[in-house]
């Protein structure tokens, strides 16, 4: 029996393919979970989590969060995967709308950060004579601000309506 956060390495067989894969918790002291299981065979097979499923000795595996332990997998065991993988195009498709939920969070923190600035202004934390300036400079943010979002937007809309 392995020790309590020791990896647990495993032969994942995929079509005709065969992956022996080390699965680590990736909670400090915890054991490795299903979840954590199924990310790697997403990295090596390219079946993403959702669509993988996961057959030890006849059984389905389902409950992500359970500890491999808890389900009788252990070190040397072989699991079955069967799932599809994401076509070229679905890939390219996800990469945009990942790349754009980042551009849409780096929009949100600098507003955040122009708030922050606006707000430590309007209490009066600078000296009146360089308010007007740094309220220009903040008008100047917020404007490339705001047409950073309406790219985003567009680059959205793009892909809704194709």
């Amino acid at each position: 029996m392995a020790a309590p956060g020791a990896p647990v390495t495993v032969t994942v067989t995929y079509s005709n393919e065969k992956h022996s894969i080390q699965v680590a918790s990736q909670q400090e002291d915890g054991e490795p979970t299903l979840q954590d299981m199924a990310v790697l065979i997403e990295q090596v097979t390219g079946v993403p989590v959702p669509f993988q499923k996961l057959i030890y000795k006849g059984k389905s595996l389902k409950e992500l969060e359970q500890p491999l332990s808890a389900l009788g997998v252990k070190n040397g065991c072989k699991v079955m995967l069967i799932g599809k993988r994401n076509s070229p195009e679905e890939e390219a498709e996800l990469k945009k709308l990942k790349d754009l939920e980042k551009s849409v969070e780096q929009i949100a923190n600098k507003l955040e950060e122009v708030n922050k600035e606006f707000t430590s202004i309007q209490k009066g934390f600078l000296a009146k004579e360089l308010q007007a300036e740094a309220l220009k400079q903040l008008d100047k943010r917020i404007k490339g601000t705001a047409e950073q979002f309406m790219k985003t937007l567009e680059q959205i809309d793009a892909i809704v309506s194709n």
